[in-house]
């Protein structure tokens, strides 16, 4: 069974998931592809983590233009942060083990966004401040914004 397991996990993945579960929910683990149900079990976690960094780093960069360039302010902006905030607040709703995480990355994920914000604003990288003049909090905070 494991041979036919894997060879459907290379050519049919939706039906590959579904005996999988199939198997799971009937105890039948000698059924499982273990190999590959591992390498997706960790893809996830992967996948969690690249999504929060990704969008931190574009609320990042939007609140540095919200705040450099005030008179460039627009709806799409707002919209645009209050999407990234949500997001967020939902991958940390499902896990909020990754907290840590997210404030572990934040610094970097700043000075990923100072290089974005000074593309996109045309203005000097030295503009922006070295340390990050937001806290986790604030950055996460629906009502925030910076003046």
């Amino acid at each position: 069974m494991k041979t036919l397991t894997k060879t459907l996990y290379d050519t049919d993945f939706n039906l590959w998931i579904e005996q999988t579960v199939t198997a799971l929910k009937k105890g039948n683990l000698q059924e499982l592809d273990l190999e590959n149900l591992i390498e997706e079990i960790e893809s996830m976690g992967k996948s969690d983590k690249r999504s929060l960094v990704s969008r931190l780093e574009v609320l990042l960069m939007h609140l540095l233009k919200w705040k450099y360039q005030p008179e460039r302010r627009s709806k799409s902006w707002i919209a645009t942060i209050n999407e990234q905030r949500r997001k967020i607040r939902l991958i940390l709703k499902d896990s909020p083990s990754l907290m840590p995480y997210l404030k572990e990355q934040f610094t970097e994920c700043y000075l990923e966004a100072k290089r974005d914000a000074a593309k996109e604003t045309n203005l000097e990288t030295g503009i922006f401040l070295l340390i990050c003049p937001f806290s986790v909090e604030n950055v996460l905070n629906p009502e925030y914004f910076p003046e």
